[in-house]
């Protein structure tokens, strides 16, 4: 599905099926410098349980038109902006690692427009070592694979490759996407406030071997957040959206019906 936020074309993937405003709208959004692909084994899983879906592509990322958002807040306010564009009133917000970040200030800045909020793999900061920002700002694929070192708990058991590395698979995807969203992770510092202050329902899913964001931080996220809940996947790094990804989708899944009130 393409639309446009800002004059400036947008990608989105329904999950297989029409969008429509007329069913409760879950938002999906990725992580640093990846795009809606990573979303494919959750979408669908939604979507046939009646929801309206957009996994979004982030401006310079995937299908969408550049440039890449600079700011975490930005990012924010251009949610709200796609939500006024396709005339949708509330959203449930699911999103991973950076998305985590947008989706604190989101429901920070726009309570009335989530109904609730899933944060998978995340924390109210995301600190990103120096190395890994002055390889990606080079466009060296050595932050690629940096970053799955750090992050990723179970690359051995993807048959055909890293899924990661094939997203972000040339020079300038890195330069242009991964090295602009790990500066504003790095830049975001309305994390603590945001979590502190939010009040609707929020899930918080952790991997217990994530060395990205370690278990610890991603804990005081939750422990900041009034209305929320935690689970913790055993045996899982950060990339939970695939390494865990059906056990994970059935907890996503459940958490957003039982706060639209509505049985699967």
């Amino acid at each position: 599905m393409k639309f446009e936020v800002d004059k400036k074309s947008v990608f989105a993937s329904t999950g297989g099926l029409d969008f429509d405003t007329t069913r409760p709208v879950v938002i999906l959004m990725h992580g640093s410098g990846l795009t809606h692909i990573v979303w494919s084994l959750h979408e669908q899983f939604l979507a046939t349980k009646g929801y309206s879906i957009l996994s979004v592509d982030l401006p310079g990322h995937g299908n969408s038109e550049g440039p890449a958002i600079k700011s975490i807040e930005e990012i924010a306010d251009w949610i709200q902006k796609l939500m006024k564009n396709l005339k949708i009133n509330e959203i449930s917000f699911v999103g991973h690692s950076q998305g985590c970040l947008v989706g604190l200030e989101f429901a920070h800045r726009f309570s009335k427009l989530i109904k609730s909020l899933s944060l998978i793999g995340g924390s109210y900061e995301l600190p990103v070592n120096p190395n890994l920002i002055s390889y990606a700002d080079g466009g060296d694929m050595k932050s690629v694979e940096l970053m799955m070192k750090w992050g990723y708990e179970g690359v051995k058991k993807f048959i055909g490759g890293n899924p990661v590395q094939k997203i972000i698979n040339s020079p300038r995807q890195v330069q242009e996407g991964l090295a602009v969203d790990l500066r504003a992770c790095n830049n975001y510092k309305n994390g603590s406030k945001a979590a502190s202050e939010i009040n609707c329902p929020t899930l918080c899913i952790l991997g217990d071997k994530d060395k990205m964001v370690p278990l610890s931080k991603g804990k005081q996220m939750a422990d900041k957040i009034n209305n929320s809940e935690l689970k913790i996947i055993q045996e899982c790094g950060h990339m939970i959206i695939f390494e865990k990804a059906f056990e994970m989708r059935e907890i996503v899944g459940n958490f957003i019906v039982k706060n639209h009130k509505k049985k699967l």
